[in-house]
Formats: structure tokens, C-alpha cells, sequence
């Protein structure tokens, strides 16, 4: 058995759902296509998906497609929950890309391709509601190829577009106006081609070298269509089972795969990617993971049962064999990303930037704050990155978000599944702190306290973004491993908190001097000694406290641009570029990430509704003025130093 795991991507409401519940119809999966307004498709199975509409969590459902067992994964499009959409994207063997034939290229739009390029996915695109009432083509394809990539191939034309009656047509490659554009195409992408296309030798197979570069990811096919209507869809079907890669792994070799998701029902279920070999129950795994400092840890763990995805989000009971995806039970120390087999599979880093806000919750019930602390470690386990920790200011549980919606997810998910109702803090964005300039300490034997360490280190600032580098320049075997554990373990934990209290980042420290006295140095001495050295050296250096800055967009009706420009401006936007039509006006730019949310409240009634307002998260970007100090009420800003 083959199998081939697809996913489905999107900016939110282009319609990527919806493709899900069509593909299933037409595969005989689901005997009417579901609505995410009613809340009746087969991949939002929470309750809490249902009743918003929108997909929270990735969803797993099968189907057939000729000899090969088709894994859709359904992720979800609005921001807020990109880093499930992170964990996605590194099992997959395939992707679509849905775009609205309306609203076009949207700000997740571009990340998502950005990053299925940057890992190689190959990846179909296929435009949406090309029955609905301002659908586009022509002047879409000229924006998908501008703002995504040149390489793409439009794979057929729609009749009646923005009609009830819209109609896709595919091409053929026996019409000769498109074999000649998919030449041109193709002809860029394989200099064997070129020659063979140059020379007219004999029949070109098309089809065939259109397949090998989308699975190197040199071209793209593009698909219009209705997921509603079904129009197109049989297309994009064929698409995929002609052009998207069915890779095969050695059924024979040790098991490897990767966790993506972890779900609770009375115990831990793994969610894991077969790359190779066969899991079974009863088999004892060895589990690699990333630790704090980015040491890998393993341990061993044993299967109970296997489920494989069959037929819908219907799973067998078996063994789970190379490309499967299956749910495991029986590994109670789980975790999302951890490797099975081998640390090859781990991450190295992660795929977005990690949320940039936080906020401190708080039972309504002020006896409940151990039961909201385990509940919130529960959430952490299906995704880390909420990462709940203490609050220095209120001394209660704080979490990190992307944004105002995961926080009212947070609040449904506490109350339905824990029975917690909860009370938020005001949404406050996480800065950091980056060295300004280089500096060295040395700590000496006998002269200091502890004397019996010597550490010497240099603090240099990084390029922006790269985060923090801890390496040597003393042989390794000048200390022993646990001391030498001992000094990176002292560097991490002290540059958690800076000058400001923020996290310190985007800067290295080097190990420039050793020494120690038989078994009298401890590990103890060597962190103690590291960190009272980078206390100095980061008050010698000075920081930079940078917050989070987002870039936007904003589209609005003529006649509100000042009320528009005004609302920017209080947000402390930074304005790149504007311009006007008769009807619309256009502006972009910057704004720091905390002010995002009170604009989106705001412009709708600045602009009687129709504004288009996208953001995505740019960079860090030093503050004006005192810089706020972590522990201090939001907004508040002080002056001095530590």
C-alpha cells in the first residue's frame, strides 16, 4: 500500500475546508458535502470549531485515489493557530494551496508558500469561489505569478466566472497554443527539455517532465474552481494523482517517524508520520527530542495499540507501515515534535517566529488555580508554544499567544473541556533585548569567589533574528562535560532576563578561558561564576529593548482615508507607501504587533465595513523612548537600567 499525505492550506475563509469536504464527496468518503457555517464538515470535529467556523486544531481523513491511500491533513487558516499548521507542513508529501478567486493573495497566502518552497513541498494551487460574485482570473494569475512565484502553469480557463453558472475548462496538452506556453514553462526549469522542445526531434512528453518539476518544485499548476459548486475539482483531483510525489520507504528498516500532534482521551495519543519501517503494538521506540538548551534526549517507550487512517477519519486496528500516518497509544512521555527511531527527524528550528504576546490568566474561582495550572499544561502538551509560566508581576500563570482569537480559544477550551472559566489580563506584546556592544570578563582561580573556576567569556551582538549562539574557543577537553554543561547551562538560564528583564537574544558568547582543581571545581562553581560574569558584561554592553513589529496592509473606501490615517498614526504605524484610485485608497507599512488588534476593531467602523486589513509579523524593531521593563503593568515604561 502507498500512500500519499496531502495538505491543505489557506489564508482563512478562502475556502480550504470546504475543498476537504468536496474531495471526500467525490472520493464516496461522505455522502453530502458538510458546511462550515452549519458546522457539518468531517475535519472540524470540536465542538468549539463548529460553532465559530473556523478550523482550530489539524484534522486527519483518508481516501482513495487509485492503489494509493491519500492522508488529507485540513489545517487551519486563521493566524492565531500557525504553529499547528507548522507541525503540518513537516509530514507532508504534498500540498494545495487555496486562494479565493475574490479576495485573491492575502498575507498568509504568502507566508504559507514561502515556507511550503522553503521545504521543498511540492506544492498545486487551486483558486476558489470562481462562482462568486467578483472572481477574478486574468488579472489573478498576473498576482499569483508576481507575488508568489513566475513558475506557475494554469491548468485549464473558467466560462461564466463570478456566476452561479462559472464553469471550469481544463487545457490539454494536445491544444497547441498550450503546449506552447507549458513549454515555455518547462523549458526554463530543464535545459534537456529546451533541447528536446528546440530540436522537434519527436512527441515531448509534457505530462511527464510537468510531474518531475513539481515534485522538484520548479513549477506550480494552477486550477480554478468551486469547492461549493464541485467545478474543477476533478481536476485538481487528477492533479494530484498525476503530479504530486508518492514516496516509498523500506518497510524493512527500523522504525523513524515524527509526532505532529498529541490528543488526550483518558491518555496520550500520538499522532506520528511513518517514515520507515513498521510500528506495531507491543514494540518498545526509542523517542528523541530537543532538550531546553537544544541537546537532544532520548528514551524508550512502549506501543499498546496502532491505529491507521482508512477510510474518512475512520482508523484500523494494525500496524502502521512507511508514508502511513497512524495514532499511537501506549507513550505516556509524548510530545509534539519528538522523533521516533532517530534524531535525524528532529526539527532545528522552528518554521514561524514563536508568539510575540502574552497574557496572565486567572480563575474566576479563586480555588481553582491548581486545577487552571494542570489544565493549562494539558493545552501546553497539544501545543507548546502557549508555554504557561509565572507571571513575575501578579505571581499567577501567564500564556503566549499570536493573537486576540487563540485567547478566546483558550477561554472555550478551559470551560468546556476543564469546567474553568477563566478572566484574562490585557494582551501585552513580548520584547526583547539585544547586547549593543562587545564585552569580556575573565574570572580567575583564587581571586574571586568561587575561586576555584576560572571562566573567561566574550558577549559580541548578532544579526538581528539570529538569535543566541553559545560556543567555544578553548579545546573541548579543557574541562570535563559536566563543567563545560555546566558554564552553556549558566549562559541560557541568565540570558533569559536582561538589563529590562526581557529575554536576551540575537547575540553569541564565547568560552575564551578554562581552568579548574580536580574534583574541588564543581559544576556549581562554573554556572555561578558564568552568570555573575555576564551580569557585568551585559551592564558594560547596554541593550536594546526591540518589540514585536508587524507588517500591514489596508485597503479602504475613498472619502475615509483621513479617519483611516488617523487611526495609524495613534497606533504608532510607521507608513511605507499609499496611493488612491476614484473608489480606493491603499496603504502599508509598519506597526508595532500590540497595536494590531485595536486597529482591526477599529476600522470597521471608520470605513462603514468595508475595509481589507492584513497583517503578518515582520521583525523586532528597537522602542522610541524609555523602554518598558518586564514586571511592570503593560504599558509602563521606565528610564533606568539595572
Amino acid at each position: 500500500m502507498s500512500f500519499l499525505n496531502l495538505g491543505i492550506l489557506a489564508h482563512v475563509d478562502a475556502g480550504k475546508t470546504s475543498l476537504t469536504e468536496r474531495l471526500l464527496y467525490d472520493a464516496g468518503i461522505i455522502d453530502r458535502v458538510g458546511s462550515v457555517d452549519s458546522g457539518s464538515t468531517q475535519t472540524d470535529s470540536m465542538e468549539l470549531e463548529r460553532r465559530r467556523g473556523i478550523t482550530i486544531q489539524s484534522a486527519v481523513v483518508a481516501f482513495r485515489l487509485g492503489g494509493t491511500t491519500v492522508n488529507l491533513i485540513d489545517t487551519p487558516g486563521h493566524t492565531d493557530f500557525i504553529a499547528e499548521v507548522e507541525r503540518a507542513l513537516r509530514v507532508l508529501d504534498g500540498a494545495v494551496l487555496v486562494v479565493s478567486a475574490v479576495e485573491g493573495v492575502q498575507a498568509q497566502t504568502r507566508v504559507l508558500f514561502r515556507t511550503l518552497e522553503r521545504l521543498g513541498v511540492p506544492t498545486l494551487l487551486f483558486v476558489n469561489k470562481v462562482d462568486r460574485r467578483g472572481a477574478r482570473e486574468a488579472d489573478l494569475l498576473e498576482d499569483l505569478a508576481r507575488m508568489l512565484s513566475p513558475r506557475l502553469l494554469p491548468m485549464g480557463t473558467v466560462r461564466a466566472i463570478g456566476s452561479a453558472e462559472a464553469e471550469a475548462l481544463p487545457f490539454a496538452f494536445g491544444d497547441r497554443e498550450f503546449a506552447d506556453r507549458a513549454a515555455d514553462l518547462l523549458s526554463a526549469g530543464s535545459d534537456e527539455f529546451l533541447a528536446a522542445y528546440l530540436e522537434g526531434s519527436g512527441p515531448l512528453d509534457y505530462d511527464a517532465e510537468l510531474a518531475a518539476q513539481v515534485r522538484a518544485g520548479a513549477a506550480h499548476p494552477v486550477y480554478f474552481g468551486s469547492a461549493v459548486t464541485g467545478a474543477g475539482v476533478g481536476a485538481l483531483t487528477e492533479g494530484i494523482r498525476r503530479y504530486l510525489p508518492v514516496p516509498q520507504g523500506d518497510p524493512e528498516a527500523e522504525p523513524r517517524g515524527t509526532v505532529f500532534k498529541v490528543e488526550h482521551h483518558h491518555q496520550k495519543i500520538a499522532y506520528v508520520r511513518v517514515n520507515a519501517g513498521r510500528i506495531g503494538p507491543r514494540d518498545v521506540l526509542t523517542v528523541y527530542r530537543r532538550g531546553e538548551y537544544g541537546a537532544v534526549e532520548s528514551h524508550e517507550g512502549k506501543v499498546t495499540s496502532v491505529e491507521v487512517f482508512d477510510h474518512g477519519t475512520a482508523t484500523v486496528m494494525g500496524e502502521a507501515g512507511p508514508g502511513s500516518i497512524a495514532k499511537v497509544k501506549g507513550l505516556s512521555d509524548i510530545r509534539i515534535g519528538d522523533a521516533i527511531g532517530s534524531p535525524e527527524g528532529l526539527a532545528s528550528g522552528g518554521l514561524f517566529t514563536p508568539p510575540t504576546l502574552e497574557t496572565v490568566v486567572r480563575p474566576a474561582d479563586p480555588n481553582r488555580r491548581v486545577d487552571l495550572n494542570r489544565a493549562l499544561l494539558n493545552l501546553a502538551e497539544r501545543d507548546p508554544l502557549v508555554d504557561p509560566h509565572l507571571d513575575e508581576l501578579s505571581e499567577e500563570m501567564a500564556v503566549r499567544l499570536y493573537g486576540e482569537v487563540q485567547k478566546e480559544v483558550v477561554a472555550s477550551l478551559l470551560d468546556e473541556e476543564f469546567g474553568i472559566g477563566v478572566e484574562f489580563e490585557e494582551t501585552r506584546a513580548i520584547h526583547v533585548e539585544r547586547p549593543l556592544r562587545t564585552a569580556s570578563a575573565l574570572h580567575e582561580m583564587w581571586k574571586q569567589t568561587p575561586n576555584v573556576a576560572t571562566v573567561g567569556l566574550r558577549l559580541e551582538p548578532g544579526e538581528p533574528g539570529s538569535g543566541l549562539h553559545y560556543g567555544l574557543e578553548v579545546e573541548r577537553g579543557s574541562l570535563t562535560r559536566a563543567l563545560r554543561n555546566a558554564v552553556e547551562d549558566g549562559v541560557q538560564k541568565f540570558m533569559r532576563r536582561g538589563l529590562y528583564g526581557w529575554e536576551v537574544t540575537d547575540c553569541r558568547v564565547w568560552l575564551t578561558a578554562t581552568g579548574y582543581v580536580g574534583r574541588t571545581s564543581t559544576a556549581a562553581h562554573f554556572r555561578d561564576a558564568t552568570m555573575f560574569l555576564l551580569d557585568g558584561m551585559l551592564k558594560e554592553s547596554g541593550t536594546a529593548v526591540c518589540e514585536p513589529v508587524n507588517r500591514f496592509n489596508v485597503e479602504f473606501p475613498a472619502g475615509t482615508g483621513n479617519a483611516v490615517l488617523k487611526c495609524l498614526g495613534e497606533a504608532r504605524s510607521d507608513i511605507k507607501g499609499q496611493f488612491s484610485t476614484d473608489t480606493t485608497g491603499y496603504i502599508s507599512g509598519f506597526m508595532p504587533t500590540e497595536q494590531v488588534h485595536g486597529v482591526e476593531r477599529r476600522l470597521p467602523g471608520l470605513t462603514e465595513g468595508l475595509a481589507l486589513f492584513t497583517t503578518e509579523f515582520a521583525e523586532y524593531r528597537p522602542v522610541y523612548g524609555p523602554p518598558p521593563r518586564r514586571g511592570s503593568q503593560a504599558g509602563e515604561r521606565v528610564n533606568e537600567a539595572r
